[in-house]
C-alpha cells in the first residue's frame, strides 16, 4: 500500500503561481512513477504531469508544457508540481497518483483544490 497526501492548493489570480506537494508513505521504495492529474467540474480527469521515481523521464501534455514543472525529492518521498502563469482553465481538483512496477496508477491522494480567478 502507498498513501499519498497532497497539499498546496488554494485560490490564486490569473498569471500567478502555486506549488503543490504530494508526500508518499508506505511502500515508497516500490514506486515506479508518480503523476499529477486534475479534474474540473463536469469534466473527466486529465493528465497534467508525470515523473519516473528513478531516472530522468518526465512528461507533460501540451496544455501545461512550459508553465508547469514536476520534480521529486527522494529523501522526503515527495513529488512537487510548480505551476506558473496559471489561468482559469487550470482550475480544478488536483490529484497525485502513484504507480508501482505495473506502470498503472493504483494509488491516489485525496485531492487539493486549485482555483484561478480571472
Amino acid at each position: 500500500q502507498v498513501q499519498l497526501a497532497e497539499s498546496g492548493g488554494g485560490l490564486v489570480q490569473a498569471g500567478g503561481s502555486l506549488r503543490l506537494s504530494c508526500a508518499a508513505s508506505g511502500r515508497a521504495l516500490s514506486l515506479y512513477k508518480m503523476g499529477w492529474f486534475r479534474q474540473a467540474p463536469g469534466k473527466e480527469r486529465q493528465f497534467v504531469a508525470a515523473i519516473a521515481w528513478r531516472g530522468d523521464r518526465i512528461s507533460y501534455p501540451d496544455s501545461v508544457k512550459g508553465r508547469f514543472t514536476i520534480s521529486r525529492d527522494h529523501y522526503k518521498n515527495t513529488v512537487y508540481l510548480q505551476m506558473n502563469s496559471l489561468d482559469a482553465d487550470d482550475t480544478g481538483v488536483y490529484y497525485c497518483g502513484a504507480a508501482l512496477l505495473s506502470g498503472a496508477y493504483e494509488y491516489w491522494g485525496q485531492g487539493t483544490q486549485v482555483t484561478v480567478s480571472s
